[in-house]
């Protein structure tokens, strides 16, 4: 992280993403906001955030504010640190971002973020990447190396897990419940990996990479205290077919990650993981007056026990679809649900989710009045209603959400 700051220091006019781009955000986002990514977003990020108008003089800084109020059925008896038991209105999180171009071939995107609700900083989300396109068989490869914190923040469509539906979710909420499987943020920040991978002819994409977790000191000094667990022996892959068909896209992958994890680094035995995952989604971009997406994707882990050889199996399972008019105004739809056999943790967690949004600028020829021209913004709402939650079905609308959120960045 040292030597990033030191060559973002010693580079002049390191833009962030928009500026550096001279794209509007509209370019390389559905709906002009959010992770969801055009084709053109998703080269922009395979090109390690290098891509540029060639203009100079600009930095490579962004923040990001996200605001809200949240509204449960029912009153949380346990509502956790920093939250009330009903009806929190709070400032979710503060981000400062080093995101854009730092030489011809290296790139960034590290985050830092203030946690609103526990009152903390640490070190968020990070991809630092390395990448050219060469040419083989007289077709484009981009060839690329990637130094991140969570597996899965690297990927390119921005569909597995770490990125997925819903973008921005509740901290005084019930979420999708209290079982995850690894790959699905087990240890995100707490390691730190390396990955080579490639992307042939605007089509086929792979990468193989593996990770190790930071030591206790680090992961304090970082934000994010100490965490006893130690990653030993993994490997993680990815392999995708893309078509970028203009007025439409659509992708359709498999990834997986196979680790021993020391639940304890003072015993020496280690759990066994094994996560395996499809993911797919569709693009409908036409004349970008109406566009729709759908995204989906299923992991399935299988955990084996190291003191007990005990089996556990978790299957996590995601589909939402999205419309936006003209850019502004946007709908969703999502379904998810996580199911275990472990006996001694949640059996099943599974609703649907209602999002509504309007994000005012970021489009060709909309940009933010003065003095904010260089901020975007979504105002929504979003309602949670749950089916099962933790197994049970009998209190599980208790846990039903509204969520209304401001998030702005700039």
């Amino acid at each position: 992280m040292a030597a990033v700051m030191v060559i973002a220091s010693q580079a002049h006019a390191l833009p962030s993403f928009a500026k550096q781009t001279g794209m509007d955000c509209s370019g390389c986002h559905v709906g002009s906001f959010g992770p969801q990514l055009t084709p053109a977003g998703v080269r922009f990020k395979l090109l390690g955030y290098t891509e540029t108008d060639g203009q100079e003089g600009k930095l490579p800084l962004s923040g990001m504010v996200v605001a809200s109020m949240t509204h449960t059925k029912t009153d949380n008896t346990e509502p956790g640190t920093g939250l009330k038991p009903n009806n929190n209105l709070k400032m979710d999180e503060a981000s400062i971002f080093l995101a854009g171009r730092l030489t011809d071939n290296l790139g960034a995107f590290v985050q830092v973020t203030y946690d609103g609700v526990e009152k903390k900083t640490s070190l968020d989300q990070t991809d630092i990447r390395f990448a050219h396109a060469v040419e083989i068989a007289g077709k484009e490869a981009i060839v690329g190396l990637s130094l991140n914190n969570n597996p899965g923040v690297q990927d390119p469509f921005n569909t597995m897990p770490v990125w997925g539906f819903p973008y921005i979710a509740s901290k005084a909420g019930a979420g999708t419940g209290d079982t995850a499987s690894l790959i699905n943020g087990g240890l995100e920040g707490r390691v730190l990996g390396a990955s080579a991978y490639t992307f042939f002819n605007d089509s086929v994409y792979g990468e193989l990479g593996t990770y190790r977790s930071m030591s206790p000191s680090t992961q304090k000094s970082l934000g994010l205290g100490e965490d006893g667990q130690k990653l030993q022996g993994n490997a993680y892959w990815r392999f995708a077919w893309f078509k970028d068909l203009k007025s439409r896209a659509f992708q359709v992958g498999l990834f997986g990650w196979t680790a021993n994890l020391q639940p304890d680094r003072g015993v020496a035995s280690a759990n066994k993981y094994r996560d395996m995952g499809i993911d797919g989604s569709y693009q409908f971009l036409g004349t970008r007056e109406h566009m729709a997406t759908i995204n989906g994707s299923f992991v399935n882990e299988r955990k084996t026990d190291g003191l007990t050889s005990d089996v556990v199996r978790i299957k996590e399972s995601r589909l939402n679809a999205s419309y936006h008019y003209q850019q502004t105004l946007g709908g969703s739809v999502g379904l998810f649900s996580t199911r275990s056999n472990d006996v001694t943790s949640s059996n099943v967690t599974s609703g649907k989710l209602l999002q509504v949004d309007w994000t005012p600028w970021g489009k060709e020829g909309v940009t933010a009045p003065v003095p904010f021209s260089a901020a975007n913004l979504r105002l929504g709402a979003q309602y949670w209603m749950y089916d099962k939650f933790a197994g049970d079905s009998a209190l599980a609308k208790d846990h039903n959400t509204l969520y209304l959120f401001a998030w702005t960045s700039f």
